[in-house]
């Protein structure tokens, strides 16, 4: 018989709970600016306990597990050395000869990725979208507009940071002087929104079909 899904969910559950605890611990220590760490961090800091608390009733996929783990690696080496100081992005700048560090479009190229399979996995398993003949172009078109939806709340985030903050919000914006950084992150939000579904909608529906969720508390 072929292995239980839910059961391989949560075991990795535990795993990359395990290593983003130790990610957030290390960087926790010694960050280049506290105040942009604990705002870079935030996210983890509510999605992980929201994960723990919703595992037994509501697993999700390894894959998903797996993503949302890589993203909050993202965002914890960000928060620790702030965007425009990630050592991966010097390298990448040496690189391809970039006039800036551009690690923080990797964020927001992950910042589509996998809200993505985020925004998938929910539609398929709460609405009729998982049906089908109910699927069509409309799973795509509403997984990319949920992606962009927040992308734009995460720069109206930016923004109120850069208003109530004034100059001490530099670092967690990180737009190092570039005027059309904001639409390059939404931009970055949408290919990786639908780079997602073009190269994991197959293994995703594996996974989905395979899932079974466990009864009980």
């Amino acid at each position: 018989m072929p292995p239980n899904t839910a059961s391989l969910s949560l075991k990795g559950l535990w795993i990359y709970t395990a290593a983003v605890l130790a990610l957030l611990l290390w960087s926790g220590i010694g960050p280049y600016e506290r105040g942009t760490w604990l705002m870079e961090v935030a996210p983890v800091l509510i999605a992980l306990p929201l994960l723990l608390a919703t595992h037994r009733r509501f697993p999700l996929t390894p894959l998903l597990y797996g993503l949302i783990a890589l993203h909050m690696a993202v965002l914890i080496l960000g928060g620790h050395y702030t965007y425009a100081r990630v050592p991966l992005g010097h390298w990448m700048q040496q690189w391809f000869g970039f006039e800036r560090n551009h690690y923080d479009r990797i964020g927001h190229l992950m910042q589509g990725f996998v809200p993505a399979i985020v925004a998938r996995e929910v539609l398929l398993r709460l609405t009729p979208l998982a049906r089908p003949e109910m699927r069509g172009g409309w799973l795509f078109t509403l997984v990319t507009a949920v992606c962009l939806a927040i992308s734009a709340l995460y720069e109206l985030i930016e923004w109120g940071a850069a208003e109530a903050l004034g100059g001490g919000a530099d670092e967690f914006l990180g737009t190092q002087g570039d005027p059309f950084d904001t639409q390059k992150d939404m931009f970055c939000a949408w290919l990786g929104a639908m780079a997602a579904q073009w190269l994991l909608a197959r293994r995703h529906d594996r996974q989905l079909r395979a899932l079974t969720v466990p009864n009980g508390p």
